[in-house]
Parts: C-alpha cells; structure tokens; sequence
C-alpha cells in the first residue's frame, strides 16, 4: 500500500524517493506496434530494431538510474536491489555491468515468465518480496522502458 507519511526528506526516508521519467518521440520508429483496436481495427504487430533498442536500452536505462541515485545523493553502488522491466536478459546484464551492479542483486524473472511487458516490474518486485530478497529498509531501484520511446527509474526505500 502506498500512502503519505511524513519524513525527514533524506534518503533514509521509507517510501518513494523519486521518479524519473523520459520519453524521446524521435525514437518512435525503433519500437512501436503498427495497428490497434482504437487506431486501426486491428491488433497489430510489434515492429522493433533490436541491436537499436538495445544500445538505447542500456545508454539511457543507467543514465535514469545514475540521474535518479544522484538526485537522493546516493550512487548505484548503494542500491540492495535493482528490479528492472524483463525485457531480456542481455539488457538486464549489460545494464548492470555498466552501472557496477552486482548480478547477485539484480532480480531476474524472465526465465520463469518471460517478458511481461508492463507487468514485468510489479511481477519481479513482488517475487523478490515474497522470497523474502526485499526486506524492510532495503533501497530498491526499479526502471522500465516502452515503445514510442519512453524509460524511467524509480527509488523507493521498503
């Protein structure tokens, strides 16, 4: 449950500690799906530049992260846990080691449920949480990105 509670404003705090949220529209054409029920009456099909996503993926998901850490006057380094949208499991890694994240933090889903697209954070976070990883306390960072092109982080302490 999310609610108000007062705070020190300091990253000690319990709570979300920030969001960080992007979008770049130029990058449109490098992940979008090409139809929809509202826009075309059709279901549509994923149209995707992979190598592209990737760079873009691992380039701008750790710059979120290092923009989002910085603004909490903290470093990746400090993260306990880093629960990222499951896109695939290269960008999980290539994220990580570009951030110095150690693999043994990162929670990884996809070989149990695949990408899920949107569901993928919620899904990884409350798996961490029932396995009992995510305890009280704990700096967990969490981060998604998505088609048009738009990628976030959020810091929250549980």
């Amino acid at each position: 449950m999310v609610a108000a509670a007062e705070g020190n404003g300091t990253s000690a705090d319990r709570g979300i500690l920030n969001t960080k949220i992007f979008s770049d529209g130029r990058l449109h054409d490098l992940l979008y799906t090409d139809g929809g029920v509202s826009s075309t009456g059709t279901a549509g099909h994923l149209r995707m530049h992979g190598r592209e996503v990737f760079k873009h993926a691992v380039t701008n998901i750790a710059a979120a992260i290092e923009e989002s850490t910085r603004a909490a006057g903290l470093t990746p380094a400090d993260i306990d846990w880093f629960v990222p949208h499951q896109a695939n499991q290269r960008i999980l890694d290539g994220t990580a080691r570009k951030l110095g994240i150690k693999p043994e933090r990162v929670v990884s889903t996809i070989a149990h449920h695949g990408n899920t697209s949107a569901a993928s954070v919620p899904l990884a976070l409350s798996v961490a949480v029932e396995d009992g990883r995510i305890k009280s306390g704990d700096l967990v960072l969490m981060e998604a990105m998505g088609g048009g092109f738009t990628w976030g982080a959020s810091l929250i302490r549980w």
